[in-house]
């Protein structure tokens, strides 16, 4: 086996990490939002729902630097609005989904 197809299995699981990570905060995010804040229309205006998918993005953002996913040099500022943009997205559509299921149910 070569070191190039080793080095992309790698940079593949890596990818793959990463990602699952940001779609799992987001979506614990959005449940612990839900869970705090409610679901009601005066949830959906409440603005400490934001402070838990900011919790989640810093919390990232240690458990890859102590993880060791990535090398010193190797998470850049693209990384970063990669996981920033992930678990933003993940936590807004499923919080979006609860509070409109509580409206129409």
């Amino acid at each position: 086996m070569s070191t190039e197809s080793i080095s992309d299995r790698r940079e593949h699981i890596r990818s793959v990490s990463v990602t699952a990570l940001s779609a799992l905060l987001g979506v614990a995010a959005a449940l612990a939002s839900a869970t705090w804040v409610g679901l009601s229309e005066a949830a959906a205006q409440n603005t400490q729902a934001l402070a838990f998918v900011l919790g989640a993005i810093l919390v990232q953002y240690l458990l890859i630097n102590a993880s060791g996913i990535y090398g010193e040099d190797e998470f850049g500022t693209k990384h970063y609005l990669f996981v920033a943009f992930m678990t933003f997205s993940l936590w807004f559509v499923t919080w979006g989904i609860l509070l409109t299921a509580e409206a129409t149910g």
